[in-house]
């Protein structure tokens, strides 16, 4: 054999070998699984249940500690699991087209009857019980993972939006930005006993006053976290007040942490607004609150949409394949805020 054709060869079988490993290398998306605790994990309202939970990694198709991924949190709702969320959302697929690591707290049954975050209890409020222990997931997930630590974001639908908005205004050094699907705002229950009547009614406490507290917890390090909103208006489980009263809350908490100064109640007009009529799916309206050419809080109003994930898989509760997708409005939101950070940062 010549010696061009013996190079040709061994090229030819060195490209068959490389092409093996590479077909190797990308594995397949996977569940697995973990715990974290938080010695400031204890909630009053069950006192008895160690300060731990576990949780879900969904670990996408191809993912390699050599290359850094974003991280989302996803949290569910009252009698759901885990499972039940990854699977209405279709986010392992998301997951695997996008390069995303996927954390997905459970709440323990011993801890909530129905299966709910306690996100009206005093503790998790101040950003300890519950939010603390979700805080310890992200940074052990985090760190097993290998992840991108300014690019977390924290989604969640009904208590686990409660939750995730707890999580952005308690813990805004982990959070890069916030998801509340059918929400509530920080602190919006006075008492758990009163929990029930604000889902219903909106809140009853100052919701601004909370946010004040936040951001004066922080102190010179606050720094201000993007808020996407969406919500039904026909909503009969958590009521849309609970929408208008964490766009007040975040606009406060982010207008302060931009050194911009807000009015102490009430909210301004919108920067933007967008709507896009009904046609095969649900209509929408879309509010933004921006600035300096950034957003600032995201509100997206799905017209005949209730207590449900908006575009979830309809074969699961709390889920209505009627409504746009909430993934699509929450990777449009990542684009405009995290696109307007690194266009000035240049």
């Amino acid at each position: 054999m010549r010696p061009a054709a013996r190079l040709r060869h061994l090229a030819r079988r060195v490209g068959a070998v490389l092409a093996r490993l590479l077909h190797r290398a990308r594995a397949p998306g996977r569940f697995e699984t973990g715990r974290a605790t938080s010695w400031r994990g204890y909630v009053a309202t069950a006192p008895l249940v160690a300060p731990a939970r576990d949780y879900l990694v969904y670990v996408p198709a191809g993912w390699s500690r050599w290359k850094r991924a974003s991280l989302l949190v996803l949290l569910h709702g009252c009698r759901q699991t885990p499972e039940d969320l990854a699977a209405l959302t279709r986010i392992a697929n998301r997951a695997d087209a996008e390069g995303l690591l996927v954390l997905l707290p459970r709440q323990s049954p011993n801890a909530n009857d129905w299966g709910c975050w306690n996100w009206f209890e005093a503790n998790t409020e101040r950003g300890a019980g519950e939010a603390a222990i979700v805080a310890a997931q992200i940074v052990a997930v985090r760190r097993r993972y290998r992840a991108r630590r300014e690019r977390v974001w924290v989604a969640g639908m009904s208590a686990g939006g409660a939750l995730a908005a707890i999580l952005g205004l308690r813990h805004p050094r982990l959070v890069r930005g916030v998801l509340v699907h059918s929400g509530l705002a920080c602190g919006a229950a006075s008492t758990p006993a009163n929990a029930m009547k604000v889902m219903r009614q909106g809140p009853d406490t100052s919701v601004v006053r909370v946010a004040d507290e936040a951001y004066a917890a922080e102190g010179r390090e606050a720094r201000d976290v993007p808020l996407l909103v969406i919500h039904g208006d026909r909503d009969d489980v958590v009521s849309p007040r609970n929408a208008d009263a964490l766009v007040e809350q975040y606009l406060r908490f982010n207008a302060r942490s931009r050194g911009a100064s807000v009015a102490s109640v009430g909210v301004p007009p919108p920067f933007a607004t967008a709507r896009e009529a009904a046609g095969a799916k649900h209509g929408f309206r879309v509010d933004d609150w921006q600035l300096d050419a950034r957003p600032l809080v995201r509100r997206v109003e799905v017209e005949g949409l209730g207590h449900a994930w908006s575009g979830g898989d309809g074969g699961y509760a709390y889920a209505d394949p009627g409504g746009p997708d909430a993934l699509d409005f929450l990777a449009a939101f990542v684009r405009d805020t995290t696109g307007a950070i690194d266009r000035r940062a240049k």
